[in-house]
């Protein structure tokens, strides 16, 4: 998709809060889910008429449920990149609620002010990683510790 269209494909997505330099973003995480959702797309793993489509229909719902929280829309938008990655078989609901697990554990293990990094293990092992992967989790931790 070249710029233009895909100047045009954003353009045409529900509601997206805008302000003088583009899409308006009220935390971090918010931008990072627009950025996922865009990455995502322009590999191909969704069309936008598609993720336009689930993204109006919850939306809908999370507006009905508090419309007066600004982070509410962008909480949309990760439930429909969530609804259209498990549509696609790419992740499962499982897979999804592993990898905000391990994220929220790495959080609350990282000093402040530090970056939040999840070894190759942990993204292994949130997403259903095998006994193998397991074992090359604990070999990346000793590496770690020296041992």
């Amino acid at each position: 998709m070249s710029a233009p269209e895909s100047a045009a494909a954003l353009a045409a997505l529900p509601g997206i809060p805008r302000n003088d330099n583009g899409p308006a973003f009220p935390a971090p995480w918010t931008a990072r889910v627009f950025a996922l959702a865009v990455t995502l797309h322009g590999r191909e793993l969704f069309a936008w008429p598609e993720f336009s489509k689930m993204l109006g229909a919850k939306i809908a719902a999370a507006t009905n449920e508090d419309a007066g929280d600004p982070e509410a829309y962008w909480r949309a938008w990760l439930a429909a990149l969530e609804a259209i990655l498990a549509e696609k078989g790419l992740a499962t609901p499982g897979d999804l609620h592993g990898l905000q697990e391990a994220w929220r554990r790495a959080a609350e293990a990282t000093p402040h002010g530090a970056p939040i990094e999840l070894s190759a293990a942990v993204r292994r092992s949130s997403s259903g990683g095998n006994r193998a992967g397991e074992q090359d989790g604990a070999k990346d931790r000793n590496a770690e510790r020296g041992e």
